[in-house]
C-alpha cells in the first residue's frame, strides 16, 4: 500500500540498528511490539524472524491488516478467492457513497470497482455470520480486500480528496489479490489507544512509529476505514468523511504530543524501546532526547531517505527532496 510513514524502504536500517543495540539475532522466545502498526510491515518482518509480535493501531483498517499478519500462520480456504472474484457487483454502500455513477458526487472508485468491492465485502460478512468461515479466514480475506482495493483508488495519494477524472490505474477492473501469510509464532493484534494499552502488556522490544505531524490518519484513510467496518456511517462534506473524533491521535497535536510521549515511555514495560521519527516532526530532537534520557541509556541513529511522494503530488512547496529518519534508542532502567 502507498502509505504515509511506511517503513518499507527503511527496513534494513531498522533491523540492523535494533540488532546492534539489543544483540538479539534470533527472535525465538522474545516479544516484539509494534504499537503504531500502520500496514504492519515492521511487525510482519519480525514475526518472520521468530519473534512473538504484539501489534496495535487505533485505526480499524490497520487492525484488520495486522490481525491477519500477526495472528495467521496458515492459509484458510484459499479456494474462496475464485468465488469472490467471480461475484457480480452490487450497489452497496461503497458504490452509493464513493462512486460518481450513484450521484454521490464522489469519484474515489469507478462504478464497476465500487460495486465489486461491495459484493465481496457483503459476501465475506455473510460467510462469517453463517459460520461458513471462521474469523481467521475472514480477517485474511478482509485484509486482502483493503490492501487490494487501495491500488484502484482514484486519488493522488491519500483519501483526503479524489481526482476529477479517472486515472489510468484506477480505471482497471478490480481483482482481489491475497496478502501473504507470514510464518512465525502467533502473536496478538489490538485496536486500542496506545497509552492505555501499554499499561497492560510487556515484552522485550517496543517499536514506536507515531504520526509526525498534524495530519490525522483517520481523515487520510477514511474510505478504507469504512470498507473495513462496513457500518453504514453518516458521511459529511465533499469527501464523505465519517465521524472520527474517537480516533484522533494526540500525537498529531503540538500541544499534547510531548506529554503523551512521556507518559508512553514511562509506562512501557519493555527493556528496549525504539522510536522512529524524522527531522520535520512535531517533537524536536531535543525534546525526544530529554524525555528518553529520563528513563535509561539513550542513543540516536540516523538515515537519509526520499520523501513520501504525496508531497509532490499535492503540490506542496517543500524544497527538500529527502528527509532524515531518526531512530531513537532507549535501554530502559
Amino acid at each position: 500500500m502507498n502509505y504515509i510513514g511506511s517503513k518499507y524502504s527503511l527496513l534494513d536500517f531498522l533491523q540492523e540498528t535494533i540488532t546492534e543495540v539489543t544483540g538479539i539475532t534470533d527472535g525465538e522466545g522474545f516479544t516484539f511490539a509494534d504499537l503504531f502498526a500502520g500496514t504492519g510491515i515492521v511487525g510482519a518482518t519480525y514475526k518472520s524472524k521468530g519473534f512473538t509480535v504484539l501489534s496495535n493501531d487505533i485505526q480499524y483498517y490497520s487492525y484488520v491488516l495486522n490481525k491477519h499478519y500477526t495472528e495467521n500462520s496458515e492459509s484458510h480456504h484459499p479456494e474462496l478467492l475464485d468465488e469472490l472474484n467471480s461475484l457480480p457487483g452490487i450497489e452497496g454502500f461503497i458504490y452509493n457513497n464513493y462512486c460518481e455513477g450513484s450521484g454521490s458526487g464522489r469519484n474515489y472508485y469507478t462504478n464497476y470497482n465500487g460495486m465489486k468491492c461491495d459484493a465481496i465485502r457483503t459476501r465475506l460478512q455473510e460467510l462469517l455470520d453463517d459460520g461458513t468461515i471462521d474469523s481467521s479466514t475472514y480477517f485474511w480475506y478482509l485484509a486482502s480486500l483493503i490492501s487490494s482495493i487501495d491500488r484502484y483508488a482514484n486519488t493522488a495519494s491519500v483519501y483526503g480528496a479524489f481526482l476529477k477524472h479517472i486515472k489510468k490505474v484506477a480505471a482497471k477492473e478490480f481483482e482481489l489479490e491475497m496478502l501473504p501469510v507470514i510464518q512465525g509464532p502467533k502473536g496478538k493484534a489490538y485496536n486500542e489507544n496506545i497509552n492505555q494499552l501499554v499499561r497492560k502488556i510487556s515484552g522485550d522490544i517496543l517499536y514506536l512509529d507515531p504520526p509526525y505531524n498534524a495530519r490525522q490518519y483517520c481523515t487520510n484513510y477514511h474510505v478504507l476505514e469504512t470498507i473495513a467496518r462496513y457500518d453504514n456511517p453518516t458521511l459529511r462534506g465533499k469527501t464523505g468523511l465519517r465521524e472520527y473524533s474517537q480516533q484522533k491521535s494526540e500525537f498529531c497535536s503540538k500541544r499534547t504530543v510531548a506529554t503523551v510521549f512521556d507518559d508512553l515511555i514511562a509506562n512501557a514495560n519493555f527493556k528496549y524501546i525504539f522510536l522512529s521519527y524524522n527531522n520535520e516532526g512535531l517533537m524536536s530532537l531535543d525534546t525526544i532526547a530529554e524525555k528518553m534520557n529520563k528513563y535509561g541509556t539513550y542513543k540516536c541513529y540516523t538515515k537519509d531517505y526520499r520523501r513520501f511522494k504525496a508531497d509532490t503530488e499535492d503540490n506542496r512547496k517543500i524544497a527538500a527532496n529527502s528527509t532524515t529518519e531518526y531512530l531513537h534508542c532507549l535501554i530502559k532502567k
